[in-house]
């Protein structure tokens, strides 16, 4: 079957994410506009990922558990996990790469953890919105010993990507996915551009606004849209 899809979204979590962006809200802005699948993908941590996934639950919207992580080399990593348990696993790995620094709501933004009715139980004290110390090969051997799956975030992007700062994409590096932003308006022009044929694509939105997450436009086959078969697909 044909899974229609967004595997970027932030929530009230990450400090640059609206406070509207609740489980809730994002499952079911996600379902209006017809998606089957989605993935929660907030700044190095995964604590509102679980909520997002009951929340989904109840309306047959599946939700993969996910991080966008932060390299030392200031690139953004998207990062999809088979379980929460996993994604549990991941998050806490990562947390003890970060700087010890407090968030500055003033200044960045609130870092709300909702649970599945969408009520704030908790606010995420350690700044979010921060490179790691972690290289890019560290954090995609992390992110597959938790059994999940990683890829280059919005490669286009002048900022925070791996082509930005690098340059290129390293050749060894265990991907076979990269994610394409909403900015690129001749997709093929691009991959030509930059040598990047030998890659399949993923076209998310990054949505950090509820009216950004994507339309039903992109989606690709596979046997269900669960977790698991999704999962599979990327590897």
């Amino acid at each position: 079957m044909r899974c229609w899809y967004d595997f970027h979204i932030h929530t009230a979590l990450s400090p640059c994410g609206d406070n509207d962006m609740t489980p809730n809200n994002i499952v079911n802005m996600a379902k209006i506009k017809g998606l089957d699948a989605i993935a929660v993908t907030d700044h190095n941590s995964v604590k509102n990922a679980k909520a997002v996934m009951d929340a989904g639950s109840l309306i047959g919207l599946t939700v993969i558990p996910g991080m966008e992580i932060e390299t030392c080399e200031e690139i953004h990593v998207v990062a999809l996990f088979p379980n929460i348990e996993n994604a549990v696993f991941a998050g806490d790995q990562v947390a003890k790469h970060l700087p010890s620094a407090k968030n500055r709501p003033d200044i960045f933004g609130e870092q709300l953890i909702m649970d599945k009715e969408d009520n704030v139980v908790g606010y995420e004290e350690q700044m979010l919105i921060t490179a790691t110390d972690l290289d890019i090969f560290e954090v995609f051997s992390l992110v597959k010993s938790a059994g999940g799956v990683a890829y280059p975030a919005h490669v286009d992007r002048h900022s925070y990507s791996v082509l930005s700062n690098l340059g290129f994409i390293p050749p060894e590096l265990d991907t076979k996915f990269i994610e394409i932003s909403k900015n690129v308006t001749d997709v093929n022009q691009y991959v030509a551009n930059k040598n990047l044929e030998k890659y399949n694509l993923i076209f998310s939105s990054d949505a950090h606004y509820l009216w950004d997450i994507s339309e039903k436009i992109h989606g690709f086959d596979v046997e269900q849209p669960s977790v698991e078969k999704i999962i599979d697909f990327f590897k």
